[in-house]
């Protein structure tokens, strides 16, 4: 039997807004991933923990407050701090395409803006979770 894919799905600091993290959180398990949703309101050392504890191999962040350069960051920071190197971090939500660099030097591996289409996340995960 083939391991499913482990997605933790989180939603890092203020912002209150998760239709796009849900509607993403849907297609990942409708494509046959276990999903694991955080709910609003995460701190980095929340997702982390819940990372490590749910064993996951990607950690999707969304965020549309504009605080992605420091939250998932931090993330990504606190991941390689806990020696965590082989868990797939990508994000999502209304990130600058001047930003998207900053953030994969920073060890996101993929940036997914508004009006991506699920299909396109859900094949990039699985190419490029390490199994």
């Amino acid at each position: 039997m083939v391991k499913k894919i482990r997605v933790l799905v989180a939603k890092p600091g203020l912002d209150g807004h998760d239709r796009g993290a849900k509607i993403v959180a849907r297609a990942l398990r409708d494509a046959g991933m276990e999903v694991v949703y955080t709910g609003l309101h995460q701190t980095a050392e929340q997702i982390v923990n819940t990372a490590i504890q749910e064993d996951v191999d990607v950690v999707g962040l969304s965020l549309l407050s504009g605080a992605h350069l420091t939250l998932f960051v931090d993330v990504a920071r606190l991941l390689k701090e806990k020696d965590i190197h082989d868990v797939l971090i990508v994000g999502g939500g209304i990130i600058p395409q001047d930003d998207v660099p900053t953030l994969k030097k920073a060890g996101i591996a993929e940036v997914f803006g508004p009006g991506t289409p699920v299909d396109e996340i859900v094949s990039f995960i699985k190419k490029n979770v390490k199994r």
